[in-house]
């Protein structure tokens, strides 16, 4: 599949990704702390989501993650929120972010990636972190299928199907997007050289080599320090270009819903990402404008 944005994957310097949607909207005052987490705000202030997207792209992102990670139909039918109207709120993560790329009035090309997160993520108790949910491919599939039909239908450059906690979940995904006309990345969430299931990454990634819907793997929401393994097994084994936007280093606490432990993040790291087939370079939870300015004036320019 080709398109613009997988165009640009081949252009000399890499991509940068945005950071954390989720901390620069804590920062801004508001409260995340219900099972919507960001995605609460498409319905309450979506004003709030284009700004958080401004401040990425003016700190140097070129690619802004929409607001839908935890946006599913079923979340939404559990605060009332009928089908018609949470299609409508998919649809608008997609327009605010697109809206923060047209106030960034910048001359370089901005990206939007319409983020469909796994079903860990509507459960909201850290299941995505642990995968194996008790549900076949099939129903996986028959989950996500509708909300990508919707995202796609809105246009972004790519779909990111991310923070994948095992394969069965990535199968279901690559069978969910055939045909949606938008290209993906799928990027996993792994400790060490292991899907967050304990599956091998080279046994992950390879699913994806053969998918034409998927121009990027790669891995997210995971420790700085398993990323530059994970590129060079998902550039060798795939041949793709590489995704890779950690968290800061600090660990999820789920029955707390609060972060523990010290950042990890350093922009000096992303050289070696790079180095290892890096072609979309960010951040994930608790990584700010600041260090993506970081990656942007440095690492990803070289």
């Amino acid at each position: 599949m080709t398109s613009d944005f997988a165009d640009a994957l081949t252009s000399g310097r890499a991509l940068v990704l945005d950071g954390g949607l989720s901390n620069q909207l804590e920062s801004a005052g508001h409260d995340l702390s219900d099972a919507l987490w960001s995605a609460r705000l498409l319905a309450e202030d979506p004003g709030a989501i284009t700004e958080a997207h401004l401040a990425y792209f003016e700190a140097g992102a070129d690619v802004a993650i929409t607001s839908s990670y935890q946006a599913t139909f079923e979340g939404f039918a559990r605060r009332g929120i009928d089908r018609r109207r949470a299609t409508e709120l998919l649809t608008l993560s997609v327009e605010l972010a697109r809206d923060a790329a047209h106030r960034a009035r910048t001359p370089r090309p901005l990206w939007v990636a319409a983020s469909a997160g796994p079903y860990g993520a509507m459960l909201a108790d850290g299941s995505e972190y642990r995968g194996r949910y008790g549900l076949g491919a099939g129903e996986l599939e028959r989950f996500h299928r509708p909300r990508l039909e919707v995202l796609a239908a809105a246009r972004p450059d790519v779909l990111a199907l991310e923070t994948v906690p095992d394969t069965e979940e990535a199968a279901a995904l690559l069978r969910a997007v055939r045909g949606l006309g938008v290209p993906a990345w799928l990027s996993y969430t792994v400790t060490g050289d292991r899907t967050r299931a304990g599956q091998p990454l080279e046994e992950a990634f390879a699913l994806a080599a053969d998918a034409e819907e998927v121009i990027a793997v790669g891995v997210n929401c995971c420790a700085p320090e398993d990323v530059t393994g994970a590129v060079e097994t998902a550039a060798r084994v795939t041949g793709k270009p590489v995704v890779a936007y950690p968290n800061s280093g600090e660990a999820w606490d789920a029955q707390a819903r609060a972060w523990r432990g010290r950042s990890s993040f350093a922009a000096e790291r992303v050289r070696g990402w790079r180095a290892a087939g890096a072609r979309l370079v960010g951040g994930c939870c608790r990584v700010g404008p600041e260090t993506i300015t970081s990656i942007a004036s440095g690492p990803a320019s070289a």
